[in-house]
């Protein structure tokens, strides 16, 4: 069976994540329509998914991670949702250790 999934809130998003049997990371997005018209919504997503790549090295493998934008997500810049994902997840523990020198 799969692992029993977790879940990391911030003011920013909402990021779920379990264990798959793949190996690989596979990531799903959602930005509500009520966060605005869709233009508004595919700049989120955009902005997500970028954030996504450049930290995906960070990241552990063989997970099914899906990120939920709220609100905040809106008008925030793009430090502080970058900060905001790292923080989600720390706290689930995805990110993988660094190897010491």
């Amino acid at each position: 069976m799969y692992a029993k999934g977790k879940s990391a809130v911030n003011s920013y998003m909402v990021v779920y994540s379990r264990k798959n049997r793949n190996g690989v990371n596979r990531l799903g997005y959602t930005v509500s329509t009520k966060l605005g018209h869709a233009v508004v919504r595919n700049r989120v997503r955009r902005r997500l998914r970028e954030i996504v790549r450049l930290n995906s090295v960070q990241l552990k493998q063989g997970l099914d991670i899906v990120i939920v934008a709220r609100s905040r997500c809106v008008g925030a810049s793009y430090a502080a949702m970058n900060a905001a994902f790292l923080s989600a997840c720390e706290k689930l523990g995805l990110l993988a250790e660094k190897e010491k020198e």
